[in-house]
């Protein structure tokens, strides 16, 4: 099973883009983008940038889901004063939408782990 290092070499091979040309707009040296090359793990920044530079879409190449990817917001806190029940209801609808785009990421999340246990270990 090739690492991310290798996937990204093979994607760059593919593309017919220059190494030359791709450190260039990388804003790094050759021997720099040659020891990404045999990284086992690499940034998914490092990676998202190197795919606009080729044109490469890498969200199926790698074996496992890059956490940054989900992009998990905090729910700001605000101070608790007496409100009204109208209020309160319009509370409790913008906690319920909150809590349905966190069932959403977090159903993503686990269709993810299946799709990395089917890699893994192939159906039954």
């Amino acid at each position: 099973m090739a690492h991310h290092g290798e996937i990204l070499q093979e994607a760059v091979k593919n593309s017919g883009i220059s190494i030359s040309r791709l450190v260039q707009e990388l804003g790094i040296t050759r021997p720099t983008i040659y020891r990404k090359f045999k990284e086992t793990t690499l940034d998914y920044t490092f990676v998202k940038r190197v795919g606009e530079l080729i044109q490469h879409d890498f969200t199926n190449d790698f074996d496992t889901p890059v956490q940054s990817q989900l992009h998990f917001t905090p729910a700001a806190v605000t101070p608790v004063a007496p409100v009204r029940s109208s209020v309160l209801h319009s509370v409790d609808q913008d906690c319920t939408k909150a809590l349905m785009a966190l069932q959403a990421k977090y159903i993503a999340l686990l269709e993810a782990h299946n799709e990395l246990l089917l890699k893994l270990y192939g159906p039954k």
